[in-house]
């Protein structure tokens, strides 16, 4: 079986002198949305899957009518830019529901999420930790949680604007109070590409999803372990997500010189 791995990834190409035949089936091409309101705005990026036999990663569809509505009576249509994208200045509302719906070729794809409130950034760390015979760098971030009501975040670390490490997190271990996520980064000694250097620009940005757009993210986090793609998002058959959420986004410079040793 072979995987199609879209949205959140990377493609690895390895070489070797012995030739191996792979006997796969065909599959029919799928229609990818990647879509997202916040605070800014609306982005929804709209793709297709190509065949088993075409090397491609997937074409850009500018051909779709792209629709957001939400439950307060807010609607706009969303106007292609280029390469896939479109693009509008329609912001999301803490608190509204809001449905994407996209038309291509005669064919309707819809999702809903909800809008959440901002999220709050308490401490962001970077700290040698000691496991066993070895010292590993992470990095800690730490948020608070919003109070009262259930929560769900999306953390994405970049590296030199090149995706580094995810995670998603619910608030079900500590309500209302202060989070905690580890990044395992690299080994003490370790040399290859993904260490990082001093100089090297850190960007963190922090989302509070809804429990649908988490559902959907965590079960693309188990994708290595399970053998299996992500459950469905949207209705019609395509592949990808929406989340409407709010975000704060944190820089930093990395230098070892800042990194502490855990005590803990």
């Amino acid at each position: 079986m072979r995987k199609l791995l879209y949205i959140i990834g990377i493609i690895g190409l390895v070489s070797c002198t012995k030739e191996i035949s792979i006997d796969y089936h065909g599959h029919d091409t799928r229609y990818v949305v990647e879509g997202s309101i916040d605070n800014d705005g609306t982005e929804v990026r709209v793709s297709q899957t190509n065949a088993m036999e075409n090397n491609a990663i997937g074409s850009d569809i500018d051909n779709a009518t792209v629709t957001i509505t939400g439950d307060d009576g807010t609607t706009a249509t969303i106007p292609f830019k280029s390469n896939g994208y479109y693009r509008s200045k329609f912001a999301g509302v803490a608190g509204t529901v809001y449905k994407l719906d996209v038309e291509v070729d005669g064919q309707h794809f819809t999702s809903t999420s909800t809008m959440q409130s901002r999220p709050k950034m308490n401490e962001f760390r970077l700290v040698w930790k000691k496991m066993l015979t070895e010292r590993y760098l992470f990095g800690d971030l730490r948020l608070q949680d919003i109070p009262n009501e259930s929560n769900w975040y999306f953390m994405h670390i970049y590296r030199n604007g090149v995706g580094y490490r995810w995670a998603v997190m619910k608030d079900d271990k500590n309500p209302n109070k202060e989070l905690q996520q580890l990044f395992s980064f690299f080994r003490d000694g370790q040399k290859d590409n993904d260490v990082l250097q001093d100089d090297d620009e850190l960007k963190i940005v922090i989302r509070a999803i809804d429990q649908r757009a988490y559902d959907y993210l965590y079960s693309m986090q188990q994708m290595s372990s399970t053998a299996t793609n992500p459950i469905d998002n949207f209705t019609g058959g395509c592949l990808g997500y929406f989340s409407a959420h709010s975000e704060i986004v944190y820089y930093r410079d990395f230098y070892y010189s800042d990194v502490t040793e855990d005590d803990e």
